[in-house]
């Protein structure tokens, strides 16, 4: 089986969606099943004014439909609303083709937190957007259920797994005061680090990763200890060396980080919303509390073992088999009366 994602968020970006598509990928051919890409990789870029480490791809239609047949796939899955989402898409369309698309980005807080646009407004462009896939996959049962009661239509569970031969408990020592409390992720006011930051806490805040409000922050908070993105053996070696995981979104759909720092062996402290809800559950693994400051002192004593038995259950292989038995799942679409045959020009789709 070949499937082929559409995604207009790659590498170099570090972020979630592209961990989460990559790790997939690579688990995936451990059951005998093709994940390619069609990226930006394959187009002129430009950096967001406001998010210069972000580039979007400039594609168009013509190339998006010469790269979908040469790569021949199996399947055709949609991961973001971009560009090269939004061409993939039409594509489809045109020919009569089921896809599959995925939910990873809470857009309308995102972009509402930027600019003063309605909310209301982008979740109807969003649900004109996945409204043809035959499966909008999200990562939670809660986020799934969030998405039905907003009008999105055939929405079903993708969840997401870590690396546990990457992440790991280590001995590692960054020569700085304890506790520290560790948040990992993109600096950008959709994160909501200030609610860390503003925070009377002994120890240390360390803060990994880079983006648009870092140089801001630096400056504000000369207490904090801000060392840039880190990938691999670095970033996790930053997890070894602290004591708790902090998460002060309120937007992520899931947070990735929470199940690299759980394998870690370490405790989270978050506020109650939907993406640690989900991660976590009542698992004795984290603090939940509006007060993020009670439920950073309280993650001091969560046992680390306990984080590692829940981070266990959480593979790579069993995210790649439900991602692919979602598209699976899924039955071509033919126009009315018609009756298409697969060519050397078409992409071909298996039930």
């Amino acid at each position: 089986m070949h499937i082929l994602v559409a995604t207009d968020a790659w590498h170099p970006q570090v972020n979630g969606v592209v961990r989460s598509l990559t790790m997939m990928a690579e688990a995936a051919k451990g059951f005998g099943v093709e994940v390619g890409f069609l990226t930006p990789q394959s187009f002129r870029t430009f950096a967001l004014p406001s998010y210069r480490d972000v580039r979007v791809a400039l594609p168009y239609q013509a190339k998006i439909a010469r790269l979908i047949r040469e790569a021949r796939p199996d399947s055709i899955h949609i991961a973001t609303e971009g560009p090269i989402g939004l061409l993939a898409r039409r594509y489809c369309r045109k020919h009569g083709l089921a896809f599959t698309t995925s939910f990873h980005t809470r857009f309308p807080d995102y972009i509402s937190a930027r600019l003063p646009i309605r909310e209301s407004w982008i979740w109807a462009a969003l649900r004109a957007f996945h409204r043809p896939s035959q499966a909008v996959m999200a990562a939670t049962p809660a986020l799934a259920s969030e998405l039905r009661g907003r009008g999105f239509r055939n929405v079903v569970l993708w969840p997401r797994g870590v690396d546990t031969k990457l992440f790991h408990p280590r001995s590692v020592d960054l020569g700085l005061p304890r506790p520290v409390f560790l948040c990992v992720g993109r600096v950008a006011v959709e994160k909501n680090l200030e609610a860390f930051l503003d925070l009377d806490l002994p120890g240390t805040k360390l803060i990994v990763g880079d983006g648009p409000a870092r140089a801001e922050l630096v400056r504000k908070y000369t207490n904090a200890v801000f060392v840039g993105a880190r990938q691999g053996e670095a970033l996790a070696e930053a997890y070894a060396a602290a004591d708790v995981f902090v998460f002060p979104s309120r937007t992520d759909t899931f947070g990735l980080v929470l199940l690299e720092a759980l394998a870690s062996g370490l405790p989270v402290a978050a506020f109650p919303v939907t993406g640690p809800r989900d991660v976590i559950g009542n698992a004795p693994v984290g603090v939940l509390n509006d007060d993020l400051r009670l439920a950073c002192l309280s993650a001091l004593h969560i046992s680390p073992q306990a984080c590692l038995e829940f981070a266990a259950k959480h593979t790579w292989e069993a995210s790649a088999r439900a991602f692919v038995e979602n598209i699976a799942n899924i039955r071509k679409v033919e126009p009315a009366g018609e009756t298409k045959e697969f060519t050397a020009e078409t992409p071909r789709f298996v039930a």
